[in-house]
């Protein structure tokens, strides 16, 4: 008879090999979800991966497995088919825990692998209560049955290894329904629906529009929000997919103290939040300290401590301009604020007291590198660079230099300025040169005085020494535009191959003549005697000057910040989850270490026992049979065999 369209699909749903598939298919997720870190910012992962595996890995939905729309529906298709198999074998199981067989006919018995025959000088009823003490003892439950003249005693035990299948596969249901309440489905439905939008802007919290802000009804998320001490919110902050949403709480979260200890290299060694939760149904505020893998839990929601931060401290800046010969400028500043700075917004995003790195000497130890800044400088157009500047500078080669890295995309790396620290270890010596390179002013006085130092020079009237100095600053300044590889394309461009050579070797001497003679004029504004002899440092400081300004072209900024000082202020970052699903995912795990448990260690096992009449007393027939650990099974029936043989006339 044709099977109905139902019955067939209802045999797939309910299939091990749909089941293995989906489990395979789970476990390869838990993988990805393993080694690709989740839920990280979209810049991050671009950085990391490039721009090309950066489109194919979000193309896939793997930097938020367990959310996805694919893994999702995975562990939909694994609830439907595991609910399948035990709606068709659950009537089985039942009949198979309550089945005694109690009804087995002789040859059929005979046909089991361990059968046993004998005759006893007991009648029935002293051989049924012998039987029963004996199966009594090996904790057997058995049923009798009379037929014609017999007595047949059906005994089991092991009923929990049936049992064991239903509740594993019951388990497996119910931890997959926990996954699903915990994996945003409403949230993707409701983006779907056009209910919800990621807001990508940083904008302040009041400004972020209704359509991504989450009511405090949302089931299930986990979010993040970094609170400075002393301050108190009752929002976080979800972030999802290339952007973030505003999810609203149901109380307020006090930071009353945080507190950080570090190793003496520097590296954090534990933190700590002294944390105050507001809510009105409190009859008083409920305070607790929370730490890494010591968190607080309240009304469902558990805050846990995640990170920490800067909490908006107040930086002292010296701003030195760039482009002009301009004095450099005191700023204050702070973190995650905007201030003006030459027609641009300074975005400051980040301030650390500590910066530990290995040491590039050693490859065990670490050191800090001090204090640094990390902050944009936004055009009016609205792009942007990003910056990252140490305070203090650090020693390569044995030299003290300035560091500060540029980046104009989130998924590059920092190219770093090197500006070299002079005796004092401070900026003043090389902004003083690089400032005298960009004022017309003073470099044509230099200029002019090099075009006569020379001994053609002093012979050439004052229209060629002037002319020698306009060439002279002209090259300057491409020098400052471009570096060295803007004046070999202008002589590329403007020389014949045959001269260029020659030429190359012109410029340079002449250059690197301007570019002394000018760090002698910084000199002397210091006041060294500069009619003596360069000193080793005061040379060496000439060489890493003029290597700096050849590579100062890339920073492409107006002014370089200076870190004079700092205010730090701290922020603890907490994240808060709201996992209604982990209460049935913890109980289904229980029911998933009892299933296998009752399917290894509580077989089911089988025996029976015929008791016939005989002439002399009684026949007797044992048989026996066990679905798993029939080793075991055979110790157990040889010994059984025996004590019940032990008065045995014979054995057939």
């Amino acid at each position: 008879m044709p099977q109905s369209t139902f019955s067939i699909l209802l045999r797939f749903l309910g299939s091990m090999n749909l089941a293995i598939t989906l489990l395979v298919a789970i476990a390869v997720a838990a993988v990805i979800g393993t080694v690709v870190q989740q839920n990280l910012p979209y810049p991050d992962y671009v950085l990391k991966f490039g721009p090309f595996w950066f489109e194919v890995f979000k193309s896939l939905d793997l930097f938020n497995v367990y959310s996805s729309t694919w893994f999702l529906s995975i562990m939909g298709f694994l609830v439907l088919s595991t609910s399948v198999c035990v709606y068709r074998n659950l009537p089985k199981i039942l009949r198979d825990v309550n089945d005694y067989r109690e009804h087995s006919q002789r040859h059929a018995l005979l046909k089991l692998p361990h059968h046993y025959s004998f005759t006893d000088v007991r009648d029935h009823q002293d051989n049924l209560a012998r039987i029963s003490a004996l199966l009594k003892q090996h904790r057997y439950r058995f049923r009798l049955s009379n037929d014609q003249g017999s007595l047949l005693i059906a005994a089991k035990k092991g009923s929990g290894g049936q049992l064991g299948y239903l509740f594993s596969h019951v388990a497996i249901i119910v931890i997959c329904i926990g996954g699903l309440m915990d994996g945003n489905l409403p949230l993707k439905l409701a983006e779907l629906q056009g209910r919800i939008a990621v807001e990508t802007r940083r904008i302040p919290a009041s400004a972020i529009p209704t359509i991504s802000t989450l009511s405090t009804d949302n089931a299930s998320f986990r979010a993040n929000v970094d609170i400075a001490e002393g301050g108190q919110t009752n929002l976080a902050f979800i972030d999802y997919k290339d952007g973030y949403l505003l999810q609203k709480l149901p109380f307020t979260i006090q930071v009353d103290d945080f507190r950080v200890e570090h190793y003496p290299s520097g590296q954090p060694k534990s933190f700590e939040s002294d944390l105050t939760v507001l809510d009105a149904s409190l009859p008083q505020p409920l305070r607790q300290t929370i730490s890494v893998n010591h968190p607080l839990t309240f009304k469902g929601y558990t805050i846990y401590q995640n990170s920490f931060g800067d909490g908006g401290s107040k930086l002292r800046l010296k701003a030195w301009p760039l482009l002009t010969s301009a004095a450099p400028t005191d700023l204050e500043a702070t973190v995650k604020q905007f201030t003006r700075v030459d027609n641009q917004q300074l975005e400051i995003s980040d301030f650390r007291p500590f910066n530990v790195k290995p040491d590039p000497d050693t490859q065990k130890k670490f050191i800090n590198f001090g204090p640094s800044f990390q902050y944009k400088l936004r055009h009016p157009d609205g792009t942007a660079n990003e910056y990252l500047t140490y305070m203090q500078p650090i020693v390569q080669e044995g030299r003290w230099f300035y560091l500060s890295g540029m980046r104009s995309k989130v998924f590059e790396q920092f190219n770093y300025w090197f500006m070299p620290a002079d005796s004092e270890r401070r900026l003043n010596r090389f902004m003083a040169f690089y400032q005298a390179l960009n004022n017309p002013d003073t470099l044509q006085a230099i200029a002019l005085a090099t075009a006569g130092s020379t001994e053609s020079g002093k012979q050439s009237t004052l229209q060629e020494r002037q002319a020698v100095a306009r060439f002279m600053m002209a090259l300057a300044s491409q020098f400052v535009a471009g570096g060295y590889e803007n004046i070999s394309a202008g002589i590329a461009q403007n020389i014949t191959e045959e001269k260029r050579q020659e030429a190359s070797e012109v410029y340079a001497t002449v250059l690197q003549r301007l570019l002394k003679n000018l760090y002698l004029h910084v000199l002397q504004e210091e006041g060294v005697d500069a009619t003596q002899p360069l000193s080793g440092f005061d040379g060496q400081f000439l060489a890493d000057a003029i290597a700096a300004v050849n590579s100062a072209h890339f920073y492409a900024a107006p002014v370089f910040l200076e870190l004079e000082g700092f205010q730090h202020i701290e922020a603890t970052g907490l994240q808060i989850t709201r996992s209604p699903g982990q209460w049935l995912v913890f109980p289904g795990c229980l029911l998933l270490v009892l299933g296998v448990f009752c399917m290894f260690y509580l077989p089911q096992r089988r025996l029976w026992v015929m008791i016939e009449k005989y002439a002399a007393g009684s026949a007797i027939l044992l048989a026996g049979s066990a679905l798993r650990n029939r080793y075991d099974f055979d110790a157990e029936f040889e010994l059984i065999k025996q004590q019940l043989a032990q008065h045995a006339s014979s054995v057939q």
